[in-house]
């Protein structure tokens, strides 16, 4: 009688490991197909701001195929996600930058940007490539709901004073949402930290010889 129930308890004991086997090998495929999905959405949505920021008349390079990893923390940076710089060259001469930098500090976790700076170091333009800002509230960062965003193109570290490098409720230049503070903030002091990098690394970003010219972009034009 002792041996039946062994092997009853033996059999089911079987039956759980299989289970749990089974639900583990879904689960990491689920992940495995979810990550490479937002992986390929984050990219699509990178190229599209990469050439919203950078008008093709200011370079001709391939700037998205010879990215620079930057391990800055102040771009939010970390050894397995390191921050990415696109160095835009014309002529041999270097035009600008786009850095990806993370404001970690949003409403719902980490805000991704990335920072369009001229070689002179005024901004050409910021974009958001992924957050999870509440809808209606924080994601009046995107373009595709307000134009706030756009109110970066032309500033510098001088244009407004470093000090005033933040949103109006903290007596700074940058307006804030009605009812949402924190994912403007989160942004704008994510724009200065990319500025600030910019001014300490210029000579370091451009220090790389300038790549050969996209020959195909140059049959197109």
């Amino acid at each position: 009688m002792g041996g039946v129930k062994l092997q009853a308890s033996l059999r089911s004991a079987l039956i759980l490991v299989g289970f749990a086997i089974v639900g583990t090998a879904l689960v990491a495929v689920v992940f495995k197909l979810t990550h490479e999905r937002i992986a390929a959405n984050e990219r699509t949505v990178l190229l599209r701001n990469l050439n919203e920021i950078l008008p093709t008349s200011t370079y001709d390079n391939d700037v998205a195929a010879e990215p620079v990893e930057l391990l800055d923390g102040s771009l939010g940076a970390t050894p397995e996600a390191p921050a990415i710089a696109y160095v835009a060259w014309l002529d041999g001469k270097p035009t600008g930058v786009v850095i990806t930098t993370t404001a970690p500090d949003g409403y719902n976790g980490p805000i991704k940007l990335l920072v369009g700076i001229r070689e002179n170091g005024s901004l050409r333009g910021v974009r958001v490539v992924s957050h999870r800002e509440t809808p209606g509230l924080g994601d009046l960062i995107e373009t595709r709901h307000t134009d706030w965003i756009l109110g970066f193109r032309d500033r510098s570290i001088g244009d407004p004073p470093l000090q005033r490098w933040t949103v109006k409720r903290d007596g700074g230049d940058f307006d804030q949402f009605t009812g949402a503070t924190i994912s403007p903030r989160a942004v704008v002091n994510a724009v200065k930290r990319t500025l600030i990098y910019f001014a300490e690394h210029r000579e370091e970003l451009f220090s790389a010889p300038p790549p050969a010219k996209n020959a195909e972009r140059d049959t197109e034009n």
